[in-house]
């Protein structure tokens, strides 16, 4: 399925051209979709989602979406809620006591109607009458060995109604026991997003600049011109249009690129400023062919897992560029290695990896044509922190009134 959203924007209330539907199989069908109309920047409200779950980003839309997401870049923090608390939060935090980002919820003060029953690593730190007494009915989770201790929390405490992740990933989560379960989950979806996209265009930057080069030439002291190359007029194939891929489309459309994107589902209404082109899973092939850097955005499921195969990368452009800021096993990194040492792609930049911290042995760490960073792409001073206090001060809340819960992650689908 691929999507041609029309670059029709203007300052004015305009008319969409129909949107043209096709798989992106061998054979083509075409739908057309009913012209819609562009509401103009400048005619709109700011409404954001922290408020009335009404999200405008202050970019063209066919109408403002009732949405359920969190972006740190679009939403202003709610500065105070209002409505009758109608149930108590009893946390357990399934995190490191010593962990310095959940000091706002370690040592308060937290939202009228929350408390904070226990912080632990296991069931034995929760597992004593004075906590099974008060029936705790959150867990909010930070550590990185939760997986199984979540699961026995669920099983031992039946009252738990809700599950909160600290990272907008929750694969270091993902269960039966956990997805089977009556619980809602949410994550911190749009924490870190900006901070991701800035990555991508650096990395965009360090190969079409040839910036190794420019670094070997200062150590050398060597002054040699060489031709550069442009980003303006590229083509960025985003892999997973979520909340990262579309930050990134945003930066790599201020740059004059072209954005092609690949989402699990598209709705028939789908329309963003910031995408020329949408895909859905069956278009992975056509999208490499056509890009000349691939951002893999989406999040490590049980389907995305070596998505990026030995057969997709043999589609790629020798001139392609593969940045990873989602999951390193998303990537065969065995076939990448093989493709990037024979040069059948240009270059690679990863800030994830299959196993981390990346064994010392990899050839990652040898091949000229790979930017590494220790995922840590997204780690500012305060992502952290910050992630908590989004818990603290938008989701508890929402809980204790009785308000739909921002950053809803589907269960069935991984994130």
């Amino acid at each position: 399925m691929h999507m041609n959203i029309p670059a029709c924007y203007s300052f004015a209330i305009a008319s969409l051209a129909p949107l043209q539907l096709r798989s992106a199989a061998t054979a083509f069908r075409s739908v057309s979709y009913p012209s819609t109309r562009v509401v103009p920047t400048s005619l709109r409200p700011s409404v954001c989602v922290g408020n009335n779950s009404l999200i405008s980003n202050n970019s063209p839309t066919t109408s403002l979406r009732m949405m359920s997401y969190w972006n740190r870049e679009t939403c202003q923090p709610t500065s105070q809620y209002e409505g009758e608390i109608s149930k108590e939060a009893r946390i357990l935090a399934l995190c490191d006591p010593h962990d310095a980002y959940n000091k706002p919820l370690y040592d308060g003060p937290l939202p009228e109607g929350s408390k904070l029953l226990a912080v632990g690593s296991t069931l034995a730190d929760f597992d004593n009458e004075s906590i099974i007494n008060q029936d705790p009915n959150v867990i909010f989770v930070s550590h990185p060995n939760a997986r199984g201790p979540l699961v026995e929390l669920l099983n031992k405490f039946p009252s738990v109604e809700w599950v909160h992740t600290r990272s907008a990933g929750v694969d270091f989560i993902a269960s039966d026991g956990l997805f089977s379960s009556p619980v809602q989950l949410t994550n911190a979806k749009g924490m870190f997003s900006s901070t991701l996209a800035e990555y991508c265009m650096m990395a965009c930057t360090y190969f079409a600049k040839d910036l190794p080069r420019l670094m070997r030439q200062k150590n050398d002291v060597n002054w040699e011109q060489y031709p550069v190359l442009e980003i303006r007029g590229a083509t960025l194939g985003v892999v997973g249009f979520g909340d990262i891929g579309r930050s990134s489309a945003k930066l790599a459309k201020a740059y004059g690129m072209k954005v092609l994107g690949l989402k699990r589902s598209i709705p028939e209404s789908f329309s963003d400023p910031y995408c020329d082109e949408i895909y859905d899973m069956n278009g992975l092939v056509e999208l490499v062919q056509k890009s000349d850097y691939i951002l893999i955005a989406t999040p490590l499921t049980e389907q995305t897992r070596g998505l990026i195969s030995k057969e997709v990368l043999q589609h790629c452009k020798k001139t392609a560029v593969i940045i990873n800021v989602g999951r390193g096993p998303i990537i065969d990194e065995e076939a990448l290695i093989e493709a990037l040492a024979n040069g059948d792609i240009k270059g690679a930049g990863l800030d994830v990896m299959t196993v981390e911290p990346l064994p010392k042995d990899s050839q990652l760490w040898k091949l000229d044509n790979v930017l590494l960073s220790p995922h840590n792409m997204d780690m500012t001073l305060s992502f952290m922190q910050e992630s908590t206090e989004f818990f603290i001060n938008e989701n508890l809340p929402r809980y204790v009134r009785g308000i739909e819960l921002l950053n809803p992650v589907d269960k069935s689908a991984g994130y």
